[in-house]
């Protein structure tokens, strides 16, 4: 039998296990967040484009736009297909209007499992 003290250590060292699994759970799935809400302020910049307005830059096609949002969305911790990434363009010539958007999933590990999250950034 276990005496008093070494329930209280056990239980101790329970209470500790599950903390640090909670606390790598919230971890991974903030970091999962920020790195969503830095990818959409990045996803509103490209769409800008401010150079291509004023005539500064010609305009880039839709798969420079890619190209561009992947290089911005792995900066940000997120991998990309080009797929994944909707370019969608309104508006005339000399006042062009940018839609970007990208569906992607991200994985949050926990012990045995994990667990997919799904996301969607967009410029607007």
């Amino acid at each position: 039998m276990l005496g008093a003290s070494a329930v209280a250590k056990v239980k101790i060292i329970v209470g500790v296990l599950l903390f640090a699994l909670l606390a790598s759970t919230v971890w991974q799935i903030a970091a999962c967040e920020i790195a969503n809400y830095e990818f959409k302020d990045d996803l509103k910049d490209v769409a800008a484009m401010n150079g291509a307005r004023i005539g500064m830059v010609a305009q880039q096609s839709d798969d420079d736009l890619r190209e561009i949002v992947i290089r911005k969305a792995a900066a940000d911790g997120i991998e990309l297909d080009p797929e994944e990434i909707t370019v969608e363009r309104s508006g005339s010539d000399d006042a062009p209007v940018i839609y970007l958007a990208a569906k992607y999933q991200q994985r949050v590990w926990l012990p045995g499992i994990s667990v997919i999250f799904h996301f969607t950034a967009s410029s607007r």
